[in-house]
């Protein structure tokens, strides 16, 4: 760990000066307590630093939090093996990767034609809980509804791995899907409103916030709050989803032995050197000591289960992924789609010039970022893909 300033504390090994510039920049807020945390993944974001701990006295950033309110880890261990998994047809898991990508609606934009049995209790949780938010989430998304089972593009994947013993984990990652998306675009803009109207200066417009006691503050946690439950519905609905169809493939039910699921975009209030603050993980897990977790690698590289150690300067706090160190569109004029092939040996994936600027070396090595984590968790589980599917 690096005390950068009094108000900017960094895990990060691996980082740029305008990464941290935008982190210091952040950190300079009046109501930052006691200090910002940069985790071992942090790269430049729009509205703050991926990657970043936010600890905030009666205001919240919307920006800071993210517009993909809620976005997580899901995962899954199984009874099956390695072996198990290919005995079945030769071996060959293309028909698996292609029946969990029809299962589930994949890439931006895209929903569910119809809403599935199991979709359907989710649904009416989530109606139950916009009423008692008096909010309307079809105010912001008509078909919200049946966005609840989708995927999304850009860094969400599925996959099908293994873990040093060989079992196999179904493991995903997604957020709130459009939804989730519109409700925080609506509240960085009430933001940046009040701070024109109020005549706040701010050092960048991405941190414009919303106080405690303002009737905006009060919608927009209710609001949050539910966008971080339709993400971790969304999560469970899709795992559902590809668990029967692993189990349809193996020809016998999955039978779950372990199932964790993590946001790691999101606020939550909480106690911290002696206040009660609202804490803003913008690409950064909870990580109090023996709660699980989990961090991805990119794609092709191993992803891991962990077990936080509850480090009180990082706020309970630990990285999210790999981090970029490639935007996507420095990663697609940088690699080909033969390194892509390259990267991805040995695991199903579809071959695609969609996923270039998705491929490994865009992105920091994992085991960099989790040699830098080592005091904010302890590694239980290291996987390994053998399936992989994406949205375009």
């Amino acid at each position: 760990m690096e005390r950068i300033s009094s108000r900017l504390l960094s895990w990060a090994s691996l980082i740029d000066d305008k990464t941290i510039e935008q982190a210091r920049t952040s950190s300079q807020m009046p109501f930052i307590h006691p200090h910002l945390a940069l985790m071992p993944d942090a790269h430049l974001g729009l509205g703050a630093t991926v990657g970043s701990v936010i600890p905030t006295l009666g205001a919240i950033m919307p920006a800071a939090v993210g517009v993909d309110i809620g976005c997580g880890m899901i995962a899954v261990r199984t009874q099956f093996t390695k072996a198990d998994l290919l005995a079945r047809r030769d071996g060959d898991l293309s028909e698996l990767r292609q029946q969990i990508e029809r299962s589930i609606p994949l890439s931006a934009g895209r929903d569910n034609k119809s809403i599935a049995a199991t979709a359907e209790p989710r649904i009416a949780e989530l109606e139950a809980l916009a009423e008692a938010a008096e909010f309307d989430p079809a105010s912001y998304v008509g078909s919200w509804r049946n966005q609840l089972g989708s995927l999304g593009s850009g860094n969400h994947f599925i996959e099908i791995s293994v873990d040093e013993t060989d079992a196999v984990w179904m493991f995903l990652h997604s957020g709130s899907r459009g939804v989730g998306n519109k409700i925080a675009q609506h509240h960085i803009k009430v933001a940046q409103r009040i701070a024109k109207q109020m005549w706040i200066e701010l050092p960048h417009p991405d941190l414009a916030y919303l106080a405690e006691g303002q009737p905006e503050f009060t919608r927009y946690i209710r609001e949050l709050r539910w966008a971080q439950r339709f993400a971790l519905l969304n999560r469970e609905e899709m795992m559902d989803r590809v668990a029967d169809q692993l189990g349809r493939w193996m020809g016998i039910d999955v039978e779950e032995s372990e199932r964790i699921n993590c946001h790691h975009n999101f606020t939550e209030s909480e106690r911290h050197f002696g206040k009660q603050v609202w804490v803003s993980r913008k690409g950064a897990i909870q990580a109090d000591a023996g709660r699980p977790g989990l961090i991805p690698g990119s794609m092709g590289t191993a992803s891991y289960v962990v077990e936080g150690l509850g480090n009180p300067l990082s706020l309970n706090s630990s990285p999210h992924g790999a981090g970029r160190e490639y935007s996507r569109r420095a990663a697609r004029n940088t690699f080909t789609r033969e390194q892509l092939r390259e990267a991805m040996q040995g695991i199903e994936f579809r071959d695609t010039d969609a996923f270039i600027d998705e491929i490994p070396q865009a992105y920091k090595p994992i085991d960099r970022v989790m040699e830098d984590a080592s005091d904010l968790v302890r590694v239980r589980h290291t996987l390994r893909q053998l399936v992989n599917v994406k949205g375009d």
